[in-house]
């Protein structure tokens, strides 16, 4: 039931275009363990530690999203088990010191082999356009039927970089569970690698009792982890998730999930193997909701009037990325950033994206939309902290870029038109029409003057100017966020 709970609400959490759900499911992604370490929730990665060396690695089958997807695409498989071969030990723990080594440095290994990241971006990127199509088919019906419930929103490509790695980590993960069940996880994941480690010295682990083993083998073919020989009594306690398949399936009840049998009597280790995973569950379930409630604690596009003849295009003379108020600056969102596409899922105006430099990690971009002072819905849901909460008034003072204007462009200097857009939308009236010269006529069209010093970099100029393909004014990114 857990495990239902937990992959249902991870799975609407990046489905809601909305941002409604996030007020009450933002937990879930918060009680991850890569993103509580990133975020330095410290209380939650110690809760989960201590779970582990209690329990095992509950976390694999209990919380992890791309686990419990590989459990749903294994249901019906039957496993066998497999000795620890040396070349995937070696690959395992090869990939585990590369996501260590590059972990606070932003590498790609990490957002790549991160399993919430991962699961993230399958669901955003792929679940989430069919999600949307079925939303617009309801907007459709419930119009036509003077009902306003539902409203149709733009399905597009937010990044080709990161649909095609997700469409080749969802195949890819699901052949490899198709076939053998966790294998991903025990060879691939550096979650599962150091939570491994960690389920080796649990205390409660499932033990096998040669005594009572008809060596029937149910418990070895309905092992996703293949870490059951029943020939020597043993578990690889390192692949071991402690999901108590064993355990259900076992008809002659030689299998107890119990603590070391030297220290207990066999009447106790008797009642254990009975109601072990009752109590484990009833506990696990009850940290959990005391980690969300830790994890709690502890951390309309476009102008009316204008009509877009020509979709916009990345302005070409940008050099800086743009990353979210939040951020600090863009070393901060760069390490800390996992490119789960949670904060790009969640943005109301389309601004979050990959298009502009083309990497697995979100960038502002504005051309479906400007980032609008009031709105901190990004800040609210970052697990990692790559992100950082911030009110609507902190917003509207720190600088993330500022504008600068292409003469070229301006169809007041193209065109000969009369044009004040970007000074009239600006909402901090950092932009102000100036004469093109000192001895223009007062009449004459005006031309816009920058003051970077207020300008806060939300895009709004850049997204409203009517200059197309390429806004005659466009924002520069800066490295570091500072108040204005």
């Amino acid at each position: 039931m857990i495990q239902i709970i937990c992959f249902v609400c991870m799975t609407l959490l990046f489905l809601d275009f909305t941002g409604t759900l996030h007020a009450y499911l933002g937990w879930v992604a918060k009680i991850q363990l890569v993103p509580a370490i990133f975020a330095a929730n410290f209380i939650i990665v110690l809760v989960i530690v201590f779970l582990t060396l209690l329990f095992g690695r509950f976390y694999c089958s209990m919380l992890c999203p791309l686990g419990i997807f590989q459990d749903i695409v294994s249901f019906k498989t039957r496993f066998s088990y497999s000795k620890p071969r040396k070349g995937f030990v070696i690959l395992r723990y090869s990939l585990f010191a590369g996501f260590v080594a590059t972990a606070f440095a932003g590498g790609g290994l990490v957002s790549l082999l991160e399993p919430y990241a991962a699961y993230g971006r399958i669901v955003s990127q792929i679940f989430g356009p069919i999600y949307k199509c079925g939303n617009n088919l309801l907007a459709y019906f419930a119009e036509r039927a003077g009902s306003y419930a539902f409203y149709s929103v733009d399905i597009w490509v937010k990044s080709s970089v990161s649909l095609v790695l997700a469409i080749l980590t969802f195949v890819g993960v699901s052949i490899y569970a198709y076939k053998s069940g966790r294998g991903y996880c025990n060879t691939v994941c550096p979650v599962g690698t150091f939570l491994g480690f960690l389920s080796k010295y649990s205390f409660m682990k499932y033990r096998i009792d040669l005594a009572k083993c008809k060596h029937c083998d149910l418990c070895v073919k309905s092992c996703r982890a293949s870490c059951i020989d029943t020939i020597e009594g043993k578990i690889d306690y390192t692949r071991c998730i402690t999901c108590e398949k064993c355990k259900k399936v076992c008809p002659s009840k030689a299998i107890s999930y119990s603590k070391p049998p030297k220290r207990i009597e066999q009447k106790k280790a008797e009642t254990l193997s009975e109601g072990g995973n009752e109590r484990r569950n009833l506990f696990v379930g009850s940290t959990i909701a005391i980690l969300s409630s830790a994890a709690k604690l502890q951390a309309s596009n476009g102008d009316g009037g204008l009509t877009v003849l020509v979709d916009k295009k990345v302005p070409a003379n940008r050099q800086s990325p743009i990353v979210p108020a939040g951020s600090g600056s863009f070393k901060h969102f760069h390490d800390h950033c996992l490119g789960c596409q949670l904060c790009a899922s969640v943005c109301p105006n389309d601004v979050l994206s990959n298009k502009a430099f083309g990497t697995t990690k979100p960038n502002m971009s504005f051309e479906r939309g400007y980032c609008r002072p009031e709105c901190v819905k990004c800040s609210e849901v970052c697990p990692t902290g790559a992100i950082k909460p911030i009110t609507r008034a902190e917003k509207s003072s720190i600088q993330i870029g500022y504008a600068v204007w292409n003469k070229e462009l301006c169809i007041v200097n193209k065109d000969k038109v009369v044009c004040d857009l970007c000074s009239r939308k600006c909402p901090n009236a950092a932009i102000s029409m100036i004469p093109q010269s000192a001895d223009a006529p007062p009449d004459a069209p005006k031309i816009p003057m920058i003051d970077t010093s207020r300008c806060i970099g939300c895009g709004a100029c850049e997204h409203l100017c009517p200059s197309r393909p390429y806004s005659a004014i466009y924002v520069e990114g800066v490295e570091v966020h500072r108040v204005v």
